[in-house]
């Protein structure tokens, strides 16, 4: 064999393609004020606190943009309507939970879920008086969706960190993760957003909008740093942590939920197909795999899998404590 060039570069880590990503990438708009909140909010909720929720987790929803200009016109978009994260959401809370909250701009939101997708007019209409008032027939779901929501609110239990581009998700991904170190095992991640794989790096990008007049377009897309290795490494290694891989060929769905469990050490791998993502899912762990089915077209499978992985992550702090004492 020959031997390798000395001018040849030596294949990058996955830290030095995270520390390129992140120098090269826009600032993301607020960072200071953004972290002094995550700060407040993780210090509020610490284990140790009485009375506190039995958890923080992140719940990641909805799809990331990859920006084709700087001052971007185009972009590549990944499919995500948020459901899956915001139904979450409400689950976690539900058992619980604090949740910090990142989500896509637009995306679904805890509580918003049923109301009328078209807009928001559609929820008000005006009274005798020129009153603004709901009709009948969405009273009971706006008086559930406000209620539920300023409880959550009021009670310090949400934060809601918006993002759009793949940019922005990966620089709040870090804040959040650095930010929930200090909980150990009491924090819990789950991966619920569709991030791309591939984007078109900042320094590399058209500044203005692309023209049309050139002709057919050429790009070489580069492949987004794997930041779930980079987490489990060295942001929040102790956190409890769930992601999802979703496929439209079920032949390899399981087989590639199984390597993604094993590359990023993952505690649970939430495996699901597109045809039927809202109707079954298979978690894949360590020692095994469990389906999950929802029971009923009124139900959400999203409840049943937040109870399974709240009475798992208990029992993942319950054996980091007896291993403490060991």
């Amino acid at each position: 064999m020959d031997p390798v060039p000395t001018s040849a570069e030596p294949p990058r880590s996955s830290e030095d393609e995270a520390a390129a990503f992140f120098r090269a990438a826009p600032p993301l708009r607020d960072r200071d004020a953004v972290a002094a909140s995550l700060d407040a909010f993780v210090a509020r909720h610490s284990a140790g606190t009485g009375g506190g929720p039995v958890g923080v987790v992140c719940v990641t929803s909805g799809g990331t943009t990859v920006p084709l200009e700087q001052r971007c016109v185009r972009y590549i978009d990944n499919f995500s309507s948020g459901q899956r994260g915001a139904a979450s959401t409400e689950y976690f809370l539900k058992a619980g939970y604090a949740v910090i909250f990142i989500h896509r701009r637009g995306s679904k939101q805890p509580y918003c879920r049923f109301l009328p997708e078209d807009s928001f007019l559609d929820v008000f209409e005006l009274g005798e008086g020129s009153e603004i008032q709901v009709p009948e027939s969405h009273t009971t779901v706006v008086k559930t969706a406000i209620s539920s929501y300023r409880k959550a609110i009021d009670e310090g239990l949400l934060l809601k960190l918006p993002f759009t581009t793949i940019f922005e998700y990966l620089q709040l991904l870090q804040l959040v993760s650095t930010a929930m170190n200090c909980l150990g095992h009491h924090g819990m991640f789950y991966f619920a957003a569709a991030v791309s794989d591939f984007y078109v790096p900042w320094e590399s990008m058209a500044k203005h909008k692309i023209e049309s007049a050139g002709g057919p377009l050429n790009m070489q897309l580069s492949q987004v740093p794997k930041m779930l290795f980079i987490l489990r490494k060295h942001w929040a290694p102790k956190a409890f942590c769930v992601s999802f891989k979703l496929e439209t060929d079920p032949d390899i769905l399981l087989h590639k939920a199984e390597m993604a469990l094993r590359k990023y050490g993952m505690n649970v791998v939430v495996a699901n197909e597109l045809a039927n993502y809202k109707d079954v899912v298979v978690m894949v762990t360590s020692s095994g795999r469990k389906t999950v089915r929802r029971q009923s077209k009124e139900d959400d499978i999203e409840e049943q899998l937040i109870d399974l992985l709240v009475k798992m992550h208990s029992d993942n702090i319950t054996q980091s404590h007896s291993d403490q004492e060991t």
